[in-house]
């Protein structure tokens, strides 16, 4: 690969920003925009030309920043688009109509990874366990199916970063059920899916690669001093309020030791849940492991974060695999995709 590889780092941002915006403000405070500070310095590292671009809420800089730089590869960190998460699939769809390499997941993966519901129907459908669930969209009757057993726990269809999810989405009755299914329609806007809830370990497994694959070692999310009697789940503010988690002392933290064979099982498990999601780049499957060592995938998350503290790298690093080397062979893997027509954009001949 050329070392002069022009590279476009394309990130959302909570506030419209000028073309050629350096960023420096929000870089310099380490509580803001560490993903896109770190994913940049590593791109600089590897000796790559590179510009960056915010989005808010306006598509015309990205055509203009395309048309005037001529990037070889777009690294695609946008999550949001016009503070909708919805609209994270179309920035893909976009590149690949302007037949741009792009790193991450592809438009379709996207689209099937944002929709609770539509993906676990993929993997159920492959023979992989996921909770029993059931959706409910606004505006229909609300009740609870016999196939959802309580406790369950509620959450908005399509939604990331569980946004939405706080102690209150884990319901043990038909009233709390059909209250919180009530609160995410009319307090969140968004349709709610509803499935069982596992008891069991939580943990962070990622994968990363196209034709051959990588799981990196799992990581695990540790509850600390929360009480053993209440349900143990990653809310919002369990994952994302520094201030909660030391109150409660929850951390992630490299998997502890797992019983014999159940490694195996969750790398043969979450190597099968990424082709039947037509994966090519790298993803993070949220997992729970029962007492009795059966592995049930709750969600995947394509283009998961990727900053140098979160799962993905920490495994990555446990791997042997340092950041800028994990940083450049997402930039290849876009790069081959894209060759090959592997999931991103391809060239169709008339004849």
């Amino acid at each position: 690969m050329k070392k002069n590889l022009k590279v476009l780092l394309l990130f959302n941002t909570p506030y419209p920003t000028l073309r050629g915006y350096d960023f420096k403000e929000e870089f310099s405070d380490p509580e803001n925009m560490y993903t896109e500070r770190d994913v940049y310095e590593a791109l600089l590292e590897n000796g790559y030309e590179v510009r960056m671009l915010g989005l808010f809420s306006e598509i015309a800089p990205l055509l203009e920043e395309i048309r005037d730089f001529k990037p070889d590869v777009v690294f695609n960190l946008v999550e949001v688009f016009n503070d909708k998460a919805h609209l994270e699939k179309n920035i893909g769809a976009l590149l690949e109509l302007l037949d741009i390499p792009y790193t991450g997941a592809a438009t379709d993966s996207l689209l099937i990874c944002n929709n609770k519901a539509l993906s676990k129907k993929i993997l159920r459908f492959h023979r992989l366990r996921v909770a029993r669930f059931h959706t409910f969209t606004r505006g229909h009757k609300i009740w609870r199916p016999r196939t959802v057993k309580l406790p369950a726990i509620v959450k908005p269809l399509c939604e990331e970063a569980s946004r939405g999810i706080s102690q209150a989405s884990i319901v043990d009755s038909d009233e709390a059920f059909v209250e919180r299914i009530k609160f995410i329609h009319d307090n969140m806007s968004m349709d709610a899916i509803a499935e069982e809830y596992i008891e069991g370990r939580e943990l962070y497994v990622s994968v990363i690669g196209n034709k051959r694959l990588m799981v990196l070692p799992p990581r695990e999310m540790k509850f600390g001093q929360w009480p053993e009697d209440e349900p143990r789940i990653a809310t919002y503010k369990a994952k994302w309020d520094d201030k909660y988690r030391d109150h409660w002392g929850i951390k992630s933290v490299a998997a502890g030791k797992l019983a014999d064979g159940v490694a195996e099982r969750i790398a043969d498990v979450c190597k099968r849940a990424y082709r039947a999601l037509n994966m090519n780049s790298y993803v993070r499957f949220d997992i729970r492991v029962t007492p009795e060592g059966q592995v049930y995938i709750i969600e995947p998350n394509a283009n998961p974060c990727i900053a140098r503290i979160d799962e993905l790298a920490q495994s990555a690093e446990k791997e042997g695999i340092p950041y800028p080397q994990l940083i450049r062979r997402i930039v290849t893997m876009a790069l081959q995709n894209h060759h090959s027509g592997n999931g991103h954009s391809k060239s169709v001949k008339k004849g």
